[in-house]
């Protein structure tokens, strides 16, 4: 079975399903449900513009990024563990505007930053207290960390039996997360939830894989395959009966 992080066959096999599910316009190399306008809304809310210094935590191949880095004209540092996803980010990237180093996070690169995204990853993190501050660390003062948020309490352990890679999946309480941001010293000044959409954008990925399900599981595998298929079933049941909602925000440092 080829592992997720081997990006290069994962993007070679998933592209065609992907271009296929989102909306015309929607789609720009993104590995989520996020849609190309809500990055543009999230970039908006933090005031990304020419010159402003972003950093992107997890950008994988840098769909979202890319995107912003184009027009914005703003400064890009892209991090991520995986060098087979920023090779691919490289590559895509061209003549962009675009850094990338690879890394874990935390820590965070060294410097000081206008904006700080963290998109559709911080899910990913169960001590979302230690990623938080670093992130407070790394912003200039009146620095925004803006993100996306899969809200709700955490996965019981038929849920955990169920998803594969569940140690990825950390659910967090929107109270929570807002005491955690508090105590990390960042204030949030725009929030909006993107449920429905996010909903759809499963579901249509959903339907993409099945139908491309052979195909994909002839490049990556069929355990890979069927646990794609298996987990966006999940997502899209957790999504449409409100057990995860989803949410972008933007949180000001004080």
């Amino acid at each position: 079975m080829v592992g997720q992080d081997e990006r290069a066959p994962f993007a070679g096999a998933l592209e065609r399903a992907r271009s296929a599910a989102y909306p015309a316009g929607q789609y720009v190399g993104q590995e989520s449900f996020v849609l190309a306008d809500e990055v543009r809304r999230l970039a908006g809310s933090a005031g990304i513009g020419p010159g402003t210094a972003v950093l992107d935590l997890c950008c994988g191949v840098a769909g979202p990024g890319r995107l912003i880095a184009a027009e914005t004209g703003c400064g890009y540092l892209g991090v991520d563990r995986s060098a087979a996803a920023l090779r691919i980010a490289r590559r895509l990237a061209g003549d962009l505007p675009c850094r990338f180093v690879q890394g874990d996070v935390p820590p965070l690169p060294d410097g000081r930053f206008d904006v700080v995204l963290l998109l559709e990853t911080l899910l990913a993190f169960p001590d979302k207290a230690a990623l938080l501050h670093a992130v407070a660390g790394a912003l200039a003062p009146g620095g925004r960390f803006a993100c996306t948020v899969e809200e709700g309490r955490p996965l019981d352990a038929v849920e955990r039996r169920r998803m594969a890679d569940a140690d990825t999946v950390w659910p967090v309480e929107l109270p929570r997360l807002a005491a955690l941001l508090d105590a990390a010293g960042l204030a949030v000044t725009w929030q909006e939830e993107c449920t429905a959409a996010h909903h759809g954008t499963a579901a249509a990925l959903l339907g993409a894989y099945r139908a491309e399900e052979a195909g994909i599981a002839a490049r990556v595998g069929p355990r890979a395959a069927a646990e794609l298929v298996a987990a966006h079933e999940l997502w899209v049941t957790w999504l449409g009966t409100g057990r995860v909602r989803k949410f972008a925000l933007v949180a000001e440092k004080r």
